[in-house]
């Protein structure tokens, strides 16, 4: 989980760098070079590329391609380290999620977790020292982590059934074709530098998402997801250094808070399986 993080932020990386190209165009060169990669090793494996449960792995397409394009929507109108850390409430729409998909049980102290994480992006509006970014950004990434908390739910469903790179590989499947149809519409020809940042993404997407898939199918998710959360260092550092984002008081309270409640929600979440491990042994 914490080489997919650094994946992750170098991802965040190039689509901050390419604020001229549509989100549809840079979501499908992002699938395109995601499919082309998993297809080959696919097929050197001999794996049968379409899996066994079509109907959760379309799902997972579906609901990935959704929330990844409202991701970079954020990525590309607010400041960086907020992206990243509002995406970062994707945990908890799992653990919600995976009330009614898996049977798990929300204890009420968690619920207390969530409010905290959810006042925290409340808070993020510190970031606009402009005035110019509206809470209609903020929304579409809470929209985003939803999505994305229905995508992990769907890759926890999976592990028992589906290789890592099958899962992975349904996610460029659904999304290239779609991508690439509402691409056409509003194509913006990428110049010079443009390429060599668009090939950096779909390598660094395509880890990101093997060793993601691999973490959250080798534990579970409460434990897992908690490494997650050093991709708000990366984004920072990029932030501060190379776009020159500045952060206040009020901001960084507000991500300090919405971790919080994430990072307590998933050492309370792996707290009570260790009790329940231990019950049955």
């Amino acid at each position: 989980m914490i080489i997919s993080s650094f994946a992750f932020s170098l991802m965040h990386l190039c689509v901050k760098a390419l604020p001229h190209i549509p989100v549809f165009e840079l979501v499908f060169f992002r699938s395109l070079g995601s499919l082309l990669i998993t297809f080959f090793y696919l097929n050197k494996s001999k794996t049968p590329i379409f899996g066994n449960n079509k109907r959760v792995l379309f799902a997972r397409g579906i609901f990935g391609t959704i929330g990844l394009c409202l991701f970079f929507i954020t990525l590309q109108n607010i400041p960086l380290a907020g992206a990243v850390t509002i995406q970062y409430l994707s945990p908890v729409f799992t653990t919600l999620f995976a009330v009614a998909l898996l049977g798990e049980r929300v204890k009420k102290v968690q619920w207390f977790f969530f409010i905290l994480a959810f006042t925290g992006v409340c808070l993020l509006k510190g970031f606009d020292v402009s005035g110019q970014i509206s809470y209609y950004f903020i929304l579409i990434g809470v929209v985003s982590a939803c999505f994305s908390g229905l995508a992990y739910n769907c890759i926890r469903y999976l592990r028992t059934t589906e290789s890592t790179l099958v899962v992975v590989f349904y996610f460029p499947l659904v999304a290239t074709p779609i991508m690439g149809a509402l691409s056409f519409f509003n194509w913006v020809k990428p110049q010079g530098l443009d390429w060599f940042i668009i090939v950096v993404l779909g390598v660094v997407t395509q880890v990101a998402q093997v060793f993601m898939t691999k973490g959250i199918q080798s534990d579970s998710a409460g434990n897992i997801m908690t490494y997650k959360y050093v991709g708000v260092v990366f984004a920072f550092i990029y932030g501060y250094f190379i776009f020159k984002e500045t952060y206040s008081f009020l901001s960084v309270f507000g991500i300090f808070l919405l971790l919080s409640g994430v990072i307590l929600n998933a050492v309370f979440k792996n707290q009570q399986l260790k009790k329940k491990c231990t019950k049955k042994a």
